[in-house]
């Protein structure tokens, strides 16, 4: 332990500098005091002038730290335990994360604590509970404020003043300034048709983002929006509810256009049908035409190619998405006759439940006979009627799969039906999400289209 130092703490925030017995000085008077009635020879002061005790975020304390990890440390003395910190969560960091695992002890000497006790150790998990209850009392009574400031309708206070207002101290809410008519002509060109980074160019604003947060602030018309409340408020409004509202749908009429023109219906299930390769959508330049063409010829995707020289020409992307269209509502359940094609397959599996029931039974006897009498015939008829037993079990699941597909057909052309009569009111998304349940692949040969569906 000879090598190691006693580490002297000391913290004065900006708001504690002037109170008497909490200076730099003083505190340091007296922790060097007590390393000295206690005989501590070799100690080394640590000083965080000015900085607040609700963070870790301090030079002095970082270096602590850094001495404490490199063994340097023996003990750390601080005045009062809040010096430390007033946050429990960062104390108890402080003591069982850092000083704890390095076997460094903590003393605070106001409150007579020392963590090489237990009684102490307790002690500090007490009053650092109390210290954090004390700044959230603080902060809670801080919100409270606020939220009353709102409720008359004045300004909360801070920073965060919106562009285009500035904060009156003393009247207590805000006032237009110089780029209040900005904030106007961003609605105003916004509504228009213009997008945000035009506006910013038209404007001057350095980021088109700035425009459209301005444009999402209900507090230009007059009102607060805090913890999902709306009050009135004393500002100066820059522009109208009605203005506001009328941005806003425009977002979205915009936000769903973007989605729209984004959405290939059959991306990721079209196939070459001469090198096997994925086909993308592609855009032929100025005409805007999207044709469907083979990866195999697309450049920068060298991971995609399945052979360079592959000659399958592109397709005209609206060819194939309404093939795939018509493939699907092509799908019928045949009107006649469906009653009795369904009467025919259940005596179909009828049948061949019975005969399989009528074999078990004669397996079943076998080997009862063949218990009382071991017979070469015996074991050679057991093993021919299971033999049938499993060829009959094979057919059956086999009739009952078919059964199913049937069935799952019949429900899909059922669905498709309804799907049809809605599909020009569906989003190209949504229509994405029907054909990838439907299609398992699309598969493109020469400019012939073959769809081939999940069932």
């Amino acid at each position: 332990m000879s090598g190691k130092v006693t580490a002297i703490y000391v913290r004065v925030s900006t708001e504690t500098q002037k109170e008497e017995g909490y200076s730099i000085e003083a505190q340091t008077e007296k922790l060097q005091a007590y390393c000295v009635a206690k005989g501590y020879q070799k100690h080394e002061l640590y000083i965080d002038g000015g900085y607040t005790g609700s963070n870790i975020n301090r030079p002095e304390l970082a270096r602590l730290i850094t001495d404490i990890k490199n063994g340097r440390i023996e003990r750390v003395l601080v005045y009062k335990l809040d010096r430390l910190s007033r946050s429990q969560k960062d104390t108890l960091f402080l003591i069982e994360d850092t000083f704890n695992p390095h076997g460094v002890d903590f003393v605070s000497l106001s409150e007579s604590l020392d963590t090489s006790t237990p009684l102490g150790r307790l002690m500090i998990g007490i009053l650092s509970a109390f210290a954090q209850l004390e700044r959230e009392n603080i902060k809670e009574r801080m919100q409270m404020g606020n939220i009353q400031r709102i409720k008359n309708g004045y300004w909360k206070g801070g920073g965060c003043v919106p562009f285009g207002y500035d904060y009156d101290k003393h009247k207590g809410f805000l006032t237009k300034n110089e780029n209040a008519d900005k904030v106007k002509q961003m609605y105003e060109l916004y509504i228009q048709g213009y997008s945000t980074k035009k506006i910013a160019r038209m404007l001057g604003i350095k980021f088109d983002t700035q425009v459209r947060d301005c444009l999402m602030r209900k507090t230009y018309t007059g009102i607060f929006e805090y913890s999902g409340k709306v009050y009135e408020s004393k500002n100066e409004p820059i522009i109208s509810m009605e203005t506001y509202q009328q941005a806003m749908d425009m977002m979205k009429q915009r936000a769903n256009v973007r989605t729209t023109d984004s959405v290939h219906l059959l991306s990721g299930i079209i196939y070459c049908g001469k090198c096997g390769a994925k086909m993308r959508y592609k855009n032929n330049g100025r005409s805007g035409f999207r044709g469907i063409m083979c990866q195999s010829k697309a450049k920068g995707h060298d991971h995609m190619i399945k052979d360079p020289n592959c000659k399958n020409p592109s397709v005209a992307w609206k060819k194939v998405e309404k093939q795939v269209i018509d493939t699907l509502f092509a799908i019928r359940t045949p009107q006649t006759e469906t009653a009795s094609r369904e009467t025919a397959k259940a005596n179909v599996l009828e049948i061949m439940e019975k005969q399989y029931n009528e074999i078990n039974k004669q397996l079943k006897k076998l080997y009862l006979m063949h218990a009382s009498s071991s017979d070469d015939m015996l074991t050679e008829a057991i093993e021919d009627t299971k033999k049938k037993l499993v060829a009959l079990q094979a057919q059956i699941t086999a009739e009952q799969e078919r059964n199913a597909t049937s069935q799952h057909i019949a429900d899909t052309a059922q669905q498709l039906e309804s799907i049809k009569a809605s599909w020009d009111f569906l989003t190209p998304q949504e229509k994405r999400e029907i054909i990838k349940v439907m299609v398992d692949k699309v598969v493109i040969t020469d400019g012939e289209i073959e769809v081939k569906l999940k069932f």
